[in-house]
């Protein structure tokens, strides 16, 4: 049986003894390692890197996926197309460790793998699978797509991961002080310690909560008789849990279970937290929540040479560096559409996953007016947009199609697929302009922003989740200035598109034409007021002191 010091390599540092252990449904660690979809996993991906470089005592849960995602490919017209491919690991340890979780009122067979430490640089990883040859076919599917569409294999992932999970902590013999649900796709962990300690106080010393989405409707839940038949509530009874939660109707509300069960909780930005509060008012057997912004490791995604010349304060370098950069993505560019983009030429990038409210075609809104910047010789564009969108989620792939298809039209417009960590950080470095342009309130935290901001592209974004915190117009950002809410959504869509458009037309596109120089003084600034308040660091540490202390 694995020791300890066999999993982790090394002491933990005395300031960080106490022992956490992170669930996640999904970890951005590599490109090689596709168990992740997007922003929850670079988070808890940056996350684990920097508390391994604290030395923390910490160790990450999370699921292998053995079709991960999905992978963003095209059909023969050039429109967007999922695929599932099988995924091996050489990199990943057995560990022989294989044990029972009950799944529906019958046991899966659930095989344990460890991402060590120094594979990548992170903290440890153990990672769940129901993928082998002992299981039945429908058991062996739980662990094979990551946020799978049919509802009671999604029900199952939790049960894996929650209930799975703690139940290696015990098979392995780890005292674990804290259990840290990163959104609460674990919920089910909740019930299992409920199991063990019969004390819902007993329960609160040890589990605390991260929550992501910034709106009620968002969060997942489930009918309450579903959960029941599939074992969610580990042995539990329906009137225990109904009690214990306050719960008089036939739904689950993941995140409000959650907030009921943790000592505390935490929004991912000071903005997200005031929403988050607000939106939980009216329940008053709910955790604090408080806020610890979200932040990304520098470390992984800085480019040396770029950072050398801002240290430096070489604007030459910098300047010639960035043009590297670019030139570096617009490869990927030409492979994927034919098109040569030039590296002397402003470059916008839009890259997030593709969501309605995330409104990857906000900038089109006057199409008309789009049409004529896009086709603006004197001050010259280039325009980019990637993500993944859900792979069912029909109106994000049409959004997709429909950017794709308008790119036709312009030799300066691309639409990329395989929007991953390698991508990313090839958008980012090669970016001027990092378009951010979420319906307010909506974007908890928005952390791509902070690495474009590492990587001297400067943010142009609505005032929305980590934002507000950082972000100065015209010194080290452009802010898009929030239509008035009692607008309807459309008349909104109206004017902040035409304030987009109006900061583009006025303010960027002059300046990086005819005052470079003010240019990369804002590119600098924000590389200066990124970090250290948005490196990972930070939050890691800030994790320890807030969430994870025993008083």
């Amino acid at each position: 049986m694995l020791s300890k010091s066999d999993v982790f390599g090394f002491t933990p540092k005395k300031e960080y003894s106490t022992s956490v252990a992170y669930f996640s449904m999904e970890f951005a660690i590599d490109q090689s390692l596709k168990i992740y979809s997007g922003g929850l996993g670079f988070l808890a991906g940056s996350h684990m890197r920097s508390a391994y470089e604290l030395k923390q005592n910490l160790v990450g849960i999370g699921m292998l996926w053995k079709y991960g995602y999905y992978d963003q490919g095209r059909a023969m017209d050039g429109s967007m197309k999922p695929y599932w491919v099988e995924k091996n690991y050489s990199f990943l340890t057995d560990t022989d460790i294989v044990f029972p979780v009950e799944v529906h009122g019958s046991p899966v067979l659930v095989k344990v793998f460890l991402l060590k430490p120094e594979v990548f640089g992170t903290a440890p990883i153990f990672l769940l699978s129901t993928d082998i040859p002992e299981n039945d076919e429908v058991s062996r599917t739980i662990t094979q797509r990551l946020y799978d569409g049919n509802e009671s294999t999604r029900v199952a992932q939790s049960i894996v991961l929650g209930i799975g999970g703690a139940k290696l902590m015990d098979i392995l013999n780890f005292e674990i002080d804290i259990f840290h649900m990163n959104e609460g796709h674990a919920l089910p962990l909740a019930f299992y310690l409920y199991s063990k300690y019969k004390d819902l106080d007993e329960v609160r010393q040890h589990l605390v909560f991260t929550t992501h989405t910034p709106e009620e409707a968002g969060n997942e839940e489930r009918d309450f008789h579903l959960l029941s038949k599939m074992s969610f509530f580990n042995g539990n009874t329906d009137d225990e849990v109904r009690a214990l939660l306050n719960i008089t109707n036939d739904r689950v509300n993941y995140t409000l279970c959650a907030l009921k069960m943790a000592k505390v909780a935490n929004a991912v930005s000071q903005m997200h937290g005031e929403v988050s509060r607000e939106m939980w008012s009216s329940h008053d057997d709910i955790c604090e929540i408080k806020s610890i912004t979200n932040a990304q490791n520098k470390k992984y995604w800085k480019d040396d040479i770029l950072e050398n010349a801002f240290e430096s304060d070489d604007d030459k370098l910098f300047a010639a560096r960035k043009r590297e950069m670019k030139e570096d993505l617009f490869k990927v560019v030409a492979d994927q559409s034919g098109k040569l983009f030039d590296p002397d030429v402003l470059t916008i990038v839009w890259a997030r996953r593709y969501a309605g409210y995330k409104r990857a075609d906000l900038i089109k809104t006057d199409f008309d007016r789009f049409d004529e910047l896009m086709r603006n010789t004197e001050f010259p564009i280039q325009l980019i947009w990637a993500g993944k969108p859900y792979p069912l989620d029909h109106s994000a792939i049409e959004t997709f199609n429909a950017l794709y298809y308008l790119s036709h039209s312009y030799p300066n417009i691309a639409v990329l697929t395989g929007y991953e960590l390698e991508l990313s950080a090839k958008l980012k470095k090669g970016s001027d302009i990092w378009l951010n342009n979420p319906r307010l309130y909506r974007e908890a935290s928005g952390t791509s922003g902070m690495t474009a901001a590492m990587n001297g592209s400067i943010n142009l974004s609505i005032p929305d989740g980590w934002i507000p915190e950082f972000a100065k117009n015209g010194y080290n950002s452009f802010i898009i200035p929030p239509a008035d809410r009692s607008l309807s959504f459309d008349q909104q869509n109206i004017v902040e598109s035409e304030s987009l458009l109006d900061i583009l037309e006025n303010e960027i596109l002059p300046m990086y034409y005819k005052k470079p120089k003010k240019w990369i003084a804002i590119a600098k600034n924000a590389m200066r007021d990124v970090a250290p308040a948005f490196e990972s660091g930070r939050m890691a540490k800030e994790y320890y002191q807030k969430l994870f202390a025993n008083k």
